[in-house]
């Protein structure tokens, strides 16, 4: 793994166990590494990010993608993030700038979502012109939101035929969901206002109950394109750890656990990982997107929520653990590779505490920080940006997400995992 280059653009081999797709967790990891190094390793990373999809104009001309997930709000959310830690407001005009050019190019569509649909450049955009003080475009773009919000499939439930909207974080009414609880965190309590959000709450856990009515030992399953998944990106994973956001009633509650639970007693006997998708056999994802990375963040708050229920915290560690074994993936970014990892370790530490979670999120990210800096500078320095290959400096799949992390490294007791974690 000589260069983030081949990192980025290896593929995991289909039909493979997760040991045949990465290294040993204790080789390849560098700790240790101070605070100061991760802030100015992210902070260089930055101005990188920004200038290959942002200066450069590649990013911003016409069919640009304005998506966080693979697109130019990615470098967005980086600058938020990197204003945040720094309060640097050359990052926040950046930012402000950024997002005008997205909301230029999003095309009308159904997607509402933070990740991939209009709902991140709305959720940005107000957050942004707030700190600001720019009321006037904070009050704008909240007004687009609460427009979107108005989507006609967004509160129908299945019982009215409400399956053409799915309901995964990506793509579906748990990433508008998402981008609701991101702006009320943000601009205070109620301002995407609870009859915007609870019949959508709502609709989701009755489209779960639909899709699982015929297996009374999982009260809440979901399709997306025809497939059952269980990950944190399309499936139970992503949906649940939003539910677990919202006021839930008694019965809500009950069967958003029950829904845990069958999943904590359905996975991989000897690895201790999770399907990628409802009786799949193949043991062979540990990421964000599909496996353990993405439930040991949803047990952690699980256990948050149900702090009596020992089982959900017993479980998220067992999911780092799980991730900590499989040791470094063949890819970088937070969807898919090292970086989404070290999020699980730091949800971990901020669930108990415990330094040795803390230690292991900076092992992984000392390694990225040890096998990105000089090839990612040769590369955008000779000018062949193109080399990093395909969403190469995105958030999600990319060299965004590293600098995301590196920042995060640095305050690990208020890391979050962009798009993820509130």
């Amino acid at each position: 793994m000589s260069s983030v280059v081949e990192l980025n653009n290896a593929a995991v081999g289909s039909g493979s166990s997760p040991e045949e797709n990465s290294t040993g967790a204790g080789e390849q990891v560098m700790a240790d590494l101070p605070s100061h190094a991760f802030l100015a390793a992210a902070l260089s990373l930055k101005d990188q990010v920004v200038e290959a999809t942002w200066r450069s104009g590649d990013g911003a001309g016409p069919g640009a993608d304005p998506t966080l997930f693979t697109g130019l709000l990615g470098t967005a959310f980086t600058c938020l993030r990197s204003y945040e830690v720094t309060d640097n407001p050359l990052d926040l005009a950046l930012c402000s700038d950024i997002v005008d050019a997205c909301a230029a190019a999003a095309a009308p569509s159904r997607h509402v979502t933070f990740l991939c649909g209009r709902g991140g450049i709305y959720a940005i955009g107000a957050v942004a012109a707030n700190y600001k003080g720019d009321h006037q475009r904070r009050d704008f773009f909240l007004h687009m939101f609460l427009q979107m919000a108005q989507e006609p499939a967004l509160p129908i439930g299945p019982e009215e035929g409400g399956f053409g909207m799915s309901y995964e974080l990506m793509y579906g009414r748990a990433g508008f969901l998402w981008a609701a609880l991101f702006i009320n965190k943000h601009l205070g309590a109620g301002t995407v206002d609870d009859d915007v959000v609870v019949a959508v709450v709502d609709a989701v856990l009755a489209g779960g109950r639909a899709g699982a009515s015929d297996n009374p030992a999982c009260p809440l399953m979901y399709r997306w394109h025809g497939t059952r998944y269980w990950g944190a990106a399309n499936g139970l994973a992503g949906i649940l750890h939003v539910l677990l956001h919202f006021p839930l009633s008694p019965q809500d509650a009950e069967d958003v656990k029950a829904t845990l639970r069958y999943m904590m007693s359905n996975r991989f006997p000897h690895s201790g990982n999770y399907p990628s998708s409802e009786g799949n056999p193949r043991d062979n994802f540990v990421r964000w997107s599909h496996g353990a990375t993405g439930m040991a963040i949803t047990l952690c708050k699980a256990s948050q929520v149900f702090p009596d229920e020992r089982e959900f915290r017993d479980a998220a560690i067992e999911a780092g653990e799980v991730v900590w074994r499989s040791g470094l993936v063949n890819k970088v970014g937070l969807a898919d590779g090292v970086a989404g990892n070290a999020y699980a370790f730091l949800s971990l530490y901020r669930l108990t505490g415990e330094r040795v979670y803390e230690e292991r999120a900076k092992a992984f990210s000392g390694y990225l920080y040890h096998n990105t800096g000089s090839e990612v500078t040769s590369v955008v320095g000779s000018g062949k940006v193109s080399d990093i290959g395909h969403g190469g400096w995105s958030l999600f799949q990319g060299l965004a997400g590293i600098a995301c992390l590196w920042f995060d490294v640095v305050a690990p007791e208020k890391a979050r995992f962009p798009g993820f974690e509130v």
